[in-house]
């Protein structure tokens, strides 16, 4: 095997159903006012504005995940180690057709 690094990216997509939306920005208000949250004043003002003002709940799902939760899909592979993660919220037209197939459901 080659000394040459090699990076694989790994996409995940996932849709999810927000039923309840003010609920999803009641607990995303309580992360953004929590002091372990390391905002200023400012920052906090800015990032609940957004969230409340965001009638899809993307702002406040975006709060609510962890980066480590993403980690945790590929932590147990000792051969791997994760160099950059990105993650993005967008509203969505709901799942496609092979998005309700749940042969694409590996858990």
């Amino acid at each position: 095997m080659s000394d040459a690094q090699k990076f694989l990216r790994l996409t995940v997509e996932l849709t999810v159903e927000v039923l309840d939306v003010d609920a999803l920005q009641a607990a995303a208000m309580a992360e953004i006012r929590h002091p372990d949250a390391e905002l200023t004043d400012e920052e906090r003002t800015e990032q609940a504005e957004l969230v409340s003002s965001d009638e899809t709940g993307a702002s406040a799902l975006q709060w609510l995940i962890e980066p480590e939760h993403v980690l945790q899909l590929v932590e147990h592979i000792e051969e791997i180690e994760p160099r950059e993660a990105v993650l993005g919220v967008e509203p969505s037209e709901g799942p496609s057709e092979d998005e309700d197939d749940e042969d694409h459901i590996h858990a």
